[in-house]
């Protein structure tokens, strides 16, 4: 199967059915263990499209920084989060569209058409939108989204590795690996861990029962 890159035709298409100020919006981050989940709602210039824009997970991570900076430089960029304690509350997907939604309100720009990575659309949202199954490989600004999402989640990683060392999220960004498993295994749960994610709450269940 011959893989092509995402383009601007979503784009095109908005706006020939009137749409002014169209942005993709994409997330990362649903499927860690610990750290926020991360949103990011990006409006490109037709007239100043960094070349090489593709699905984040098909690009190296100097790609998508140099790719990133690119787009702060010469795109309406917006970059929001849910916390762990809103994931553990509303549940994952529900906290994943506040940070969508938080992301688009942050552009400086109100978009009118929004371009939504995946196949459930956010609630409230301030404009039309449409869903675009897999969009980061098919649309240029969901691609571009999702480079910024990715980017900027994998930063905070890195951070709350050097506060909370062991778990290794400077390379695993929080996912479950064999090697963060043993860490909360031997370090126990940290206040970055998702509670409600059944690794955790297994952990945190069995550490009372034993207590108890």
């Amino acid at each position: 199967m011959i893989w092509s890159a995402p383009d601007f035709s979503y784009e095109m298409a908005a706006f020939a059915q009137g749409a002014l100020f169209v942005a993709g919006v994409d997330e990362v981050g649903r499927g860690p263990l610990a750290g926020p989940v991360t949103a990011a709602a990006v409006r490109l210039n037709p007239d100043a499209i960094p070349p090489g824009l593709n699905d984040s997970k098909k690009l190296t991570g100097p790609r998508r920084a140099i790719l990133a900076t690119a787009l702060w430089a010469c795109a309406d960029v917006s970059v929001a989060h849910a916390s762990v304690e809103e994931i553990d509350d509303l549940n994952i997907l529900r906290a994943s569209h506040l940070a969508m939604r938080r992301a688009v309100a942050g552009l400086k720009q109100a978009p009118d058409h929004l371009l939504i990575d995946g196949n459930q659309l956010p609630r409230d949202l301030p404009c039309g939108a449409q869903t675009v199954v897999a969009g980061d490989a098919l649309s240029l600004s969901i691609a571009a989204a999702s480079i910024v999402a990715k980017v900027v989640r994998d930063q905070i990683m890195v951070i709350l590795a050097q506060q909370h060392p062991g778990y290794g999220w400077e390379t695993n960004a929080g996912y479950g690996t064999a090697a963060h498993l043993d860490a909360l295994l031997n370090l126990g749960v940290t206040p970055h861990h998702r509670r409600s994610f059944a690794p955790v709450h297994k952990m945190l269940y069995q550490d009372k029962s034993v207590s108890a």
